[in-house]
């Protein structure tokens, strides 16, 4: 049928009145929308940041014809074709403020809310029920708080859930058993309490559940094994009891299920080996009973099991060789017997297997010398036989550990050659063997304890060229000969313990060497002579026994001078001593005991039993509160300790026929001399008083840095004021949060950094600021080559400062804004510095501005995580070239990491780093990023890190 020109002029003038309609009331809906969006906005602590720059509506006027009344070109926001809002994303956009002016009531079309990683914090409103049409709600990573919402149950077209990492407590809402299209339910790192809802089991299509690191409580309801399309359980790390539910076992398309540190009380359900896809099982840190069921010989994807600590009893099944995906296996601290199963040769692609600490008999087998393993922990059971012959056939085994057993024999030459071992012990065995001859060179060897055992032979001096070694344990063997001066060479010793031998010799002075050394244990030997001043050096030695040898020297020639030099009494009140345990019996010292004893104020400790010293004890507490066996065995000690005679008692007694002699002649005598000596005296005085300060100006100038503090802290600060001008800005060469710090050239020639605090302790110098204290403890009991070395402090009520050590390179900042200097800096450096796997401590700065954890505005209180974070930015740091700013916030969203680059975040001054250096430059960054998580107990610990890295 034709359509008249009439007709169809009608037509369209109908199209243009509907078109005019829609526009009219999509306008008046999207003003609406925008409006209330607005009233939120204002709300917020800090609208005025640029992310909500674009949130503003803008009037008809001259200067802009075409007003702006729709959201929908906002930063986050997205629109249907109607111009309604129905997305929100704001992840990672620093938002800070509540959610009670949030639109909810506004936004009848948003599907889509994700404000992840902000900071939000307050409770949910229950009007976040009308968000009918709701799907997807992401609220993780915020500082939210109070109970989950009922409400949300009303969101019955919600698909994924996401509360996690906030502080939300009380219960699960059971309501939440409603969400029947919820395929995703993350609650986890919260503080939810009280029972798992039964209701959750009605969610059919959940795939993924986790709520791990709660305070849930309760037993696990049967109920769960319903969900038969979940992939993903973890409820790990709460305050669960009772049985582990059979009925788990219908969750058959489940490919992770965690529930460890939880008190669990039941035995395995066998059920379980029906999760024919499962990947990972994780039981550890319960309270098991029953054996290992047979049945998990079934989980042939598995790739992780873990059940340790509990209380399983019985045997491995054999059935566990069927595992051949098995990658991890721990089964330690647990109450397993028999022999371990030779079935477990099979497990080709094991790498770590734990069995410590349990009841295991019978030999080792021999077919785990089939496997390519990295971690054997086989410690404290009851193993016999000798060690498998090829148990380092793979060349990767790093971690290998058999102490406490009853193993026999000497050690293989597979292991002599295993240049991959780390960690290794062997002690509380029977072994025997040359020690010589039996262990070769370690490259990188850390820890190594052959301590209680039967090994005979020397000292191989090729102990020294285990260059990151810092554990070395003989104790109670068979070795004889010396001790090798090549051990100095192992820089990196913290500990060396060579206790209860047959050694003879000297000290080698070369121990000097080991500025690192906490514990030196060369007691229960033969060495003879005295004590080598080089072992002055050791300013971290905490504990020295060196006591049942044949050590002849007295003490003042050779102890008062190593005690000089060994602790720091650079400060005003000789209070920074690190020797906590001092052991010197049974040796032949003699002479009196120095004085230098009465200065040691750390000593916890004192043995000098069963020696030739004489004379008084020390002023000390040490030694007042010492046991009478830490002094007995010598031939003329007195003084006030228990057990021992009083020093004037013990001067030599006068006759009674020779007193007569004494008053009548000696006393006369005495008192001619005396004013013949008075006379002398005064003029001496008179001299002497004039020429002292003379000579005490001139020691200062002709003794080195320690020694002046040694003899008198006064001088020494009263030279520091001289120097710095009283601290005057001129001499400032850094500020930080706690001080400032000024370059001090000494008239000896030292050239230290002086950091003087801003605050100072009250008119009681005994009462020190925390932040004083805890500077001198973070700096002698962190040991590393990368940590200024403190000389000393001074607490005065003028003035309060720390010593360190000069460098001349200055601060990291200063080095990278120089660009001659930060290409010095290149990627081969770097990378090896935050590799560096000998790195037994890590630290990073703490109260400098724009390196401090956010918390910390809020919380007012340090933690080991607000240092974990200065480390990542500190990292970040080295890699940029430049402090990271504002690209902190940005490296926290997920899809921006995701997005960013590598060569977008190097220093653009170096050359782009070597392919091999890539990837662990992205793992670097992985770290740093983690490092900086806004939930600090989301932050790895520094262990952690350091074991990755």
């Amino acid at each position: 049928m034709a359509i008249t020109l009439d007709r169809l002029v009608s037509l369209v003038l109908l199209v243009q009145f509907v078109l005019l309609c829609s526009s009219y009331n999509v306008t008046s809906e999207s003003t609406e929308e925008a409006n209330a969006l607005l009233k939120w906005k204002s709300s917020l602590e800090n609208n005025t940041q640029p992310q909500l720059s674009s949130w503003t509506l803008l009037p008809r006027n001259a200067t802009n014809p075409k007003p702006s009344t729709s959201p929908c070109t906002w930063f986050g926001i997205s629109c249907n074709p109607a111009g309604s809002v129905i997305k929100i994303n704001l992840t990672s956009s620093g938002l800070q403020g509540m959610l009670h002016e949030f639109p909810f009531s506004s936004l009848p079309n948003v599907a889509y809310i994700d404000l992840f990683d902000n900071v939000l914090f307050g409770t949910i409103p229950p009007q976040i029920s009308n968000l009918s049409k709701l799907i997807y709600l992401d609220l993780s990573y915020n500082k939210l708080s109070g109970s989950v919402p009922p409400e949300i149950g009303h969101l019955t077209k919600l698909e994924f859930l996401h509360l996690v990492n906030n502080q939300f407590n009380g219960s699960i809402p059971q309501e939440l058993g409603k969400l029947k299209s919820l395929t995703m339910l993350g609650l986890y790192i919260n503080a939810l309490e009280g029972p798992i809802p039964a209701s959750l089991g009605n969610l059919s299509n959940l795939a993924i559940l986790y709520f791990f690191d709660n305070q849930i409580s309760g037993s696990i309801p049967p109920e769960l094994g319903n969900l038969s399309n979940l992939a993903l359980l973890q409820m790990d790390i709460n305050r669960l009891i009772g049985p582990i539910p059979s009925t788990f076992g219908n969750l058959v398309k489940l490919t992770e299920l965690y529930m460890s540190e939880n008190q669990l009380s039941s035995p395995i359900p066998p059920e379980l080996g029906n999760l024919r896809f499962l990947l990972k099982l994780r039981l550890g840190i319960n309270n098991l009973f029953g054996s290992i069921p047979t049945s998990f010989g079934d989980l042939k994807n598995l790739s992780l099991l873990e059940l340790y600590d509990n209380g399983l009893p019985g045997s491995i099944p054999k059935e566990i060789g069927n595992l051949k995906s098995l990658v991890n296996l721990e089964l330690s601290e647990n109450l397993l017997t028999g022999s371990v199963p030779a079935s477990i040769g099979n497990l080709s692609k094991l790498e770590t297997l734990f069995l410590r600490d349990n009841q295991f008999s019978g030999t080792i087998p021999q077919e785990i010398e089939n496997l390519f393993l990295v971690v054997l922990e086989l410690d404290t059971n009851n193993f016999t036989g000798f060690l498998p012959q090829n148990i380092c056939r793979g060349g990767v085994l790093q971690n290998f550990t058999v102490s406490n057993n009853h193993l026999i024999g000497s050690i293989s030459k597979g292991l002599r050659n295993c240049t991959s071992l780390i960690r290794v012990r062997f002690d509380g065995n029977q072994f025997t063997g040359n020690i010589f001859e039996d262990f070769g060179v370690y490259p990188h060897l850390n820890f190594i304890d052959l301590s209680k055992n039967s090994f005979y032979g020397e000292i191989s001096h090729n102990w020294g060229r285990c260059q990151k070694l810092t554990t070395l344990l003989l104790a109670w063997n068979n070795v004889t000969g010396s001790i090798p001066p090549e051990i100095g060479n192992s820089t990196q010793l913290h500990v060396l313990d060579l206790s209860m031998n047959h050694l003879v010799g000297e000290i080698p002075k070369e121990l000097g060497k080991l500025t690192f050394l906490v514990k030196l244990m060369p007691n229960g030997n033969e060495l003879s002579s005295g004590i080598p001043q080089e072992l002055g050096s050791l300013t971290d030695l905490e504990y020295l026994d060196i006591s049942s040898n044949k050590l002849s020297k007295s003490l003042p020639g050779d102890l008062d001078e190593l005690l000089r030099l060994i602790y720091l009494n650079l400060s005003c009140n000789n209070t920074l001593e690190s020797l906590e345990k001092l052991n010197l019996s049974h040796n032949n010292l003699s002479g009196s005991i120095p004085t230098s004893f009465a200065r040691m104020r750390g000593l916890l400790y004192i043995d000098i039993s069963y020696n030739e010293l004489q004379g008084p004890i020390p002023d000390s507490k040490t030694f007042k509160d010492a046991p009478f066996e830490a002094v007995e065995g010598n031939k003329g000690l007195c003084g006030d300790v228990r057990g021992l005679q009083s020093c004037k008692l013990s001067s030599t007694h006068i006759s009674k026929g020779s007193h007569k002699v004494v008053i009548y002649i000696i006393y006369p005598l005495l008192g001619a001399l005396s004013l013949l000596l008075a006379f002398f005296g005064i003029s001496l005085i008179l001299k002497r008083r004039k020429k002292e300060w003379q000579t005490k100006q001139s020691d200062v100038n002709n003794k080195e840095l320690l020694m002046i503090s040694t003899f008198d802290g006064k001088i020494l600060y009263e030279e520091i004021i001289r120097v710095t001008n009283d601290f005057d800005a001129i001499h400032c060469i850094g500020e930080g949060g706690n001080g400032s710090v000024c370059k001090a050239k000494l008239p000896s020639g030292d050239v230290v950094a002086v950091k003087k605090l801003h605050s100072s302790p009250p008119d009681d110098a005994t009462t020190y600021p925390k932040e004083f204290l805890n500077e001198i403890r973070a700096s002698t009991e962190i040991r590393h080559r990368n940590i200024v070395k403190l000389y000393g402090f001074c607490s005065h009520p003028r003035h309060s400062f720390l010593i360190y050590k000069y460098l001349e390179k200055g601060s990291l900042a200063a080095i990278l804004s120089k660009e001659e200097e930060a290409r010095g800096l290149d990627w081969n450096f770097g990378t090896a510095k935050l590799l560096k796997p000998d790195s037994s401590n890590w630290t990073a700065l703490a109260g400098t501005y724009g390196y401090i954890a956010p918390e910390l505005a809020y919380t007012m209180e340090v933690t080991e995580k607000c240092e974990v974070y200065s480390f990542g930015v500190l990292t970040l740091e080295v890699i940029k070239g430049e402090h990271p700013g504002d690209f902190i916030s940005r490296l926290l969203s997920p899809s921006v990491m995701e997005e960013v680059e590598l060569k977008d975040v190097l220093d653009q001054r170096l050359a782009p780093p070597p392919s091999h250096f890539e990837d662990e430059l992205i793992n670097i960054l992985k770290f740093a990023s983690a490092c900086l998580n806004a939930n600090p107990q989301s932050r790895p610990t520094m262990q952690v890190i350091s074991q990755r890295l």
